[in-house]
């Protein structure tokens, strides 16, 4: 009956809304995604131009999801790791610092932060007088600027082989890890080989790697990888948010091992490092992981908030779109398979990760 009552509203409300598309004109379908946008896109990944395909469009801007997302998730897992460390630290000064950042943050809505960072980020002075930072990273108004490894003269063969090493190192990696139980870097054997074959492969196709840095060139910064301001304000934004939330995670995580583990390992004459590293945090981590990677579906979801401060992200360009073609009921549903498509994509490696450092025999939640 349930099951039944639920099939009869979706089918009242489809009818509704075919019903109202018909008397405005539209009509129903994702026939316009092959139209062409009549709108510019201010960046992204790949070329778009006015007069491209509003599935193009849509790409673009999941691509930016995609990457501000990326991005996010590593830089708060770096310094929510590291907050967390001083969290504990014996230092009471520094850990009081830390527990203020915390609170601050997290009780801050993160709308309200976004424009804090953006505001920060147009502040800035202009290119010829921007901020320097060890004569290679540039903040100005048009953005930040920061240096860029540039790869030329790489042939398809020679990338796939580097991307096959990249891959069997990993393979590696976690193979070591499920033996050892211990440990959070590579087994160095497989590091050193690893870059030795990647080196050679390189050097026999003829590729140059170097890294291009930032200058001022007249008006304006040329070189290395720049970032635009709606970008480097949502990045910045996101990373901090989310560090803290990641920070009391790590700290809890931590603490939730037994302190006759510490005795233990200290009694075996380790030093605080490796009890940390060979003790403390494979069984930490059984803790960290699955509220990490619900911190994880946040940031991700919490990236839609791009679109308050002009950031071309997917929620934005699907926003334009829907105002411009009128397919508000096609556009929401795009979002929404797209959204949930990134979150299982996140959940998909997160749980791979949780299955890693798992007890055997555990069934990760």
């Amino acid at each position: 009956m349930i099951v039944a009552g639920v099939l009869s509203i979706v089918v009242v409300l489809g009818s509704n809304i075919a019903t109202t598309m018909a008397r405005i004109g539209l009509t129903p379908g994702f026939g316009f995604l092959e139209r062409a946008a009549n709108f510019e896109i201010g960046e992204g990944m790949i070329a778009f131009r006015a007069g491209d395909s509003y599935a193009r469009a849509i790409t673009v801007g999941l691509l930016n999801t995609a990457r501000i997302s990326l991005l996010g998730c590593c830089l708060a897992t770096i310094l929510g790791v590291a907050l967390g460390m001083m969290r504990l630290s014996g230092n009471v000064m520094l850990s009081g610092l830390v527990r203020w950042y915390v609170e601050i943050v997290r009780n801050t809505p993160l709308l309200l932060q976004l424009f804090f960072w953006i505001a920060l980020a147009h502040a800035l002075p202009p290119p010829r007088r921007a901020i320097t930072l060890l004569d290679a990273v540039f903040l100005s108004n048009r953005g930040v600027y920061v240096p860029a490894i540039v790869i030329s003269d790489l042939s398809l063969g020679a990338a796939l082989v580097v991307v096959a090493v990249f891959g069997g190192w990993i393979w590696l990696v976690r193979r070591g890890w499920r033996q050892k139980r211990a440990g959070l870097s590579a087994p160095l054997p497989a590091s050193l080989l690893s870059v030795l074959v990647v080196s050679a492969v390189l050097a026999a196709s003829g590729a140059k790697i170097g890294v291009e840095v930032s200058a001022i060139s007249g008006f304006n910064i040329r070189g290395g990888l720049s970032l635009t301001p709606e970008f480097a304000a949502l990045l910045v934004g996101l990373t901090v948010k989310f560090s803290a939330v990641i920070a009391e995670i790590v700290r809890a995580g931590i603490l939730s091992v037994r302190r006759e583990q510490w005795d233990a390992a200290r009694a075996l004459g380790l030093r605080r490092g490796k009890i940390i590293r060979l003790v403390v945090l494979p069984q930490a981590l059984r803790v960290i992981t699955p509220l990490t990677t619900s911190n994880y579906l946040d940031l991700v979801k919490d990236s839609s908030l791009a679109v308050a401060i002009g950031y071309p992200d997917l929620m934005n360009v699907v926003n334009t779109t829907a105002n411009t073609t009128g397919q508000a009921f096609e556009a929401l549903l795009i979002v929404v398979l797209l959204y949930l498509s990134l979150n299982l994509a996140v959940s998909a490696v997160m749980n791979a990760c949780n299955r890693t450092v798992a007890l055997r025999g555990e069934r990760p939640a």
